[in-house]
């Protein structure tokens, strides 16, 4: 789905008609939250955010999945799979699977950590618990009151923010903030940007930690296409905040392409994104994540050759603090 501009505006027309909506789903959104979840018998972080749309929150997973690694713990992520036709649980095979199966975060994350897909999150825990997990990161949840979390990361664009401050349909918030910042323990604000400001003001009243993130880009991936204009495209979503971190990191974007968040590339959008870039003498640049899902369609086997990925790391300021934060979390 597109999101609509008035999500990110203040009030307008379609915004109040569509507000006594947002007020009941909002409302059954904060109930089915308020319920109380099944263990999984291991420690449950989960990683959400509070908006319909991309955060970041995939990178965050696999920045504490290796944080964690390195600490000496033995974490599995949970995904439901999103965009994917199993219904698990599973653990993905990044040599056997495809994102047509398990979904491009599920297999973007296993080449870095074990990852389990289950649409089913209970039944996800458990299988990973069988598989070895010492513990649990979800890949988003922060609504799913399934697993009971023992550590709930809230993640938050800096230049997005959480929008209009309405809730589905009316604007892009899950559910309400309040019922939203109870169940969670800490924030991350990724990038530059004031619109995070009063999400900010909100974890500070509640005196909930605040750490600052920032998608550091792989500097091979950046000199790879050393003196190059590049077509840059992507179905993420937010593929503004893709072709922002492209021109920061001093790469030329001289076209951008912009598609749904998990995009499913056909063989005529493949054919029409190499012709444009090899008519105007540009490369092709993407993200981890629409090449995952070209991963086993031959059908853009030409489009994956010939694109550039722009490979990303979250980066924390204080990641000292947060590793210990985490870890008290998880002890006690």
């Amino acid at each position: 789905m597109r999101e609509p501009a008035f999500w990110w505006r203040d009030a307008g027309l379609t915004m109040r008609a569509l507000a006594p909506l947002g007020l009941t789903y909002g409302a059954v959104a904060a109930r089915r939250m308020a319920a109380k979840g099944t263990s999984a018998g291991l420690p449950v972080i989960c990683v959400g955010n509070f908006t319909l749309g991309g955060a970041g929150k995939t990178p965050t997973v696999i920045m504490l999945a290796r944080m964690l690694a390195d600490a000496g713990m033995q974490p599995f992520c949970l995904s439901r799979g999103y965009g994917g036709n199993v219904a698990g649980p599973k653990r993905v095979d990044v040599h056997a699977d495809s994102a047509t199966q398990v979904g491009d975060e599920a297999l973007l994350i296993a080449h870095c950590a074990p990852a389990v897909v289950s649409r089913d999150r209970v039944a996800g825990a458990g299988f990973a618990r069988t598989q070895g997990a010492g513990l649990i990161i979800m890949d988003d949840g922060l609504q799913n009151p399934s697993l009971r979390k023992d550590f709930t990361l809230a993640v938050v664009d800096a230049r997005r923010g959480v929008g209009n401050g309405s809730v589905f349909p009316a604007g892009p918030l899950r559910a309400p903030m309040a019922a939203q910042l109870e169940q969670t323990d800490a924030l991350l604000v990724v990038g530059e940007g004031l619109n995070a400001e009063p999400v900010i003001a909100q974890c500070r009243a509640r005196a909930l930690p605040i750490f600052h993130g920032r998608l550091v880009p792989d500097p091979d991936s950046v000199t790879a296409l050393k003196g190059r204009s590049v077509l840059a495209f992507a179905g993420i979503g937010d593929p503004n905040k893709f072709f922002a971190t492209a021109l920061d990191a001093g790469i030329a974007v001289a076209e951008r392409e912009a598609f749904d968040d998990h995009h499913r590339y056909t063989a005529e959008e493949a054919a029409e994104l190499i012709m444009r870039a090899e008519h105007s003498g540009l490369a092709l640049l993407t993200t981890e994540k629409d090449r995952a899902r070209m991963t086993g369609e031959h059908i853009l086997d030409a489009l994956a050759e010939r694109a550039h990925v722009l490979r990303v790391t979250m980066v924390v300021d204080e990641m000292d603090e947060l590793r210990r934060f985490v870890l008290a979390k998880l002890r006690g």
